[in-house]
């Protein structure tokens, strides 16, 4: 879950988790990394649901048990790796929130961050949009949205929040972006641009509106 810090930034609820890690012994930092890199390079080739535990540790250089060890399939390990760079781009866009950028600018950078992410990974998504037995790929990309706007709503700097159920809207955002993904990337004829455009344009007013 994501939690907005007084001085606007959007964060993780584990930032102690992420402090020990850096003390972490470097060789599982390596570890961690060639398992990351490993799964975005096969991932990119064909869908994670078609990637075995075996050649995934082979690809990564270390055993299977040190697999089994960290996570639970090839999908948790990708979710993770995706995930991150979501995160990243979302503490870019809650900086330029705590200099003060308006409401406006920061949907339209926010959102043109997504489709960047979508764009480095584009083999993976398109996978995932091919084949049915890799949902769970968008379906993180969905609870990840979800987490996000019940982020935004709680953290006081919108204003004209309607008086409903705020995991409903959080699920209503957040279906409609990852549809409008797929819909970016099932259409050869919309761009990037086009994407972007459209999701501003369909935010409510809430989103887009400063805090009183």
């Amino acid at each position: 879950m994501y939690k907005i810090t007084p001085h606007g930034r959007v964060q993780r609820e584990s930032q102690e988790g992420r402090a020990l890690s850096d003390r972490i012994d470097p060789r599982i930092t390596r570890t961690t990394r060639a398992f990351e890199e490993a799964i975005v390079e096969l991932a990119g080739l064909r869908p994670v649901s078609q990637i075995t535990i075996g050649e995934l540790a082979d690809r990564a250089g270390v055993t299977r048990a040190t697999f089994y060890n960290r996570y639970s399939s090839p999908l948790d390990l990708l979710i993770q790796v995706l995930r991150a760079d979501l995160d990243r781009g979302h503490l870019l866009e809650a900086e330029r929130r705590a200099q003060g950028d308006p409401a406006p600018k920061l949907l339209r950078l926010a959102t043109a961050e997504v489709a960047d992410h979508v764009e480095r990974y584009l083999p993976i998504y398109r996978h995932a949009l091919d084949d049915p037995a890799d949902s769970g790929v968008y379906e993180a990309l969905v609870r990840h949205f979800s987490d996000y706007t019940l982020a935004l709503m709680a953290d006081g700097h919108h204003s004209g929040l309607p008086e409903a159920n705020r995991h409903v809207i959080a699920q209503f955002m957040a279906r409609g972006f990852a549809g409008a993904i797929r819909a970016w990337l099932d259409d050869p004829s919309v761009t990037k641009e086009d994407l972007v455009d459209a999701a501003v344009a369909c935010a409510p007013a809430w989103w887009a509106a400063d805090g009183s």
